[in-house]
C-alpha cells in the first residue's frame, strides 16, 4: 500500500463531510422562532414533560425484565439439552420452579394488580 494512500483518503473523508455541512447549512430550512411539534405520537405536546409515575410502572418493568431473561435461559438450555443430559434438565426443572415461585409470590402480594389503588 502506497504511503499517500491514507493521507488522500483523510482528506476525502474532510471533503466529503465538509461539503454536506456546508450544503444543509445553506440549503436547509432555517427558523426564527420555536414551533411545537409532534413528537411520536402525533399528539400535540400539552404541560409539563416531568410527570410522575407511580411506583408501579417500575417494578413492572423489573419484573418484565427479569422474566424476559427467563425465557434467554430457556432458549440456550433448548440449543444445548442433548449435551447437558439429565443433570441439565434437572438443573432447568429448578430453575423454572424457582422463578414460578417467584411468580406465585409476586401475584399474592398484589404486585401485579393494577386496580388496587382505584
Amino acid at each position: 500500500m502506497p504511503a499517500w494512500s491514507l493521507p488522500l483518503y483523510l482528506a476525502a473523508v474532510v471533503f466529503v463531510v465538509a461539503t454536506m455541512i456546508g450544503l444543509a447549512a445553506v440549503l436547509g430550512e432555517r427558523r426564527r422562532h420555536r414551533v411545537a411539534i409532534p413528537y411520536e405520537s402525533g399528539m400535540l405536546p400539552t404541560g409539563s414533560a416531568r410527570v410522575r409515575f407511580p411506583a408501579r410502572f417500575y417494578l413492572v418493568a423489573v419484573f418484565f425484565v427479569v422474566f424476559d431473561l427467563e425465557a434467554v435461559f430457556l432458549f440456550a438450555w433448548a440449543l444445548a439439552a442433548r449435551e447437558l443430559g439429565w443433570n441439565g434438565y434437572w438443573a432447568m426443572v429448578v430453575f423454572v420452579a424457582i422463578l414460578g415461585v417467584t411468580l406465585a409470590y409476586l401475584w399474592r402480594s398484589g404486585a401485579l394488580d393494577w386496580n388496587e389503588g382505584r
